[in-house]
């Protein structure tokens, strides 16, 4: 198997609900995401797919949170903007925009140095 990771990023804000009720202040982060795409064949040119394509694929599921809170987004209305949900949420549009030869193998959220969420099916 082969597999290529290419990254991408956001800025955005979100507030988490504690156990308590209570809430965080509202904060930002220059999210980082990375994507590992793999195939078991490569294409005509050598590729599992061109690194260019998947960024720009990922640059468009992120679009709608570049610039934005999180919060107002109704994924995020009906599911914490914690991370973890971030990773998935673009886990599940990513991997529906790729085509069938080619797999996503997880999707790792960076929210800052050393505190990452991945998710994977």
């Amino acid at each position: 198997m082969f597999t290529i990771t290419v990254e991408t990023q956001f800025w955005a804000s979100h507030r988490l609900t504690l156990p308590d009720g209570s809430r965080e202040p509202v904060h930002s982060h220059n999210w980082r995401v990375t994507a590992n795409v793999s195939s078991d064949e490569l294409d005509s040119m050598g590729l599992v797919m061109d690194f260019g394509r998947v960024k720009a694929i990922m640059d468009n599921v992120v679009a709608e949170f570049d610039d934005s809170a999180l919060d107002r987004i109704d994924y995020f209305r009906r599911n914490r903007s914690s991370a973890e949900n971030v990773a998935k949420y673009i886990y599940d549009n990513l991997a529906a925009k790729l085509p069938k030869a080619v797999t996503l193998e997880d999707i790792t959220v960076i929210e800052e140095a050393g505190c990452a969420a991945k998710f994977s099916r």
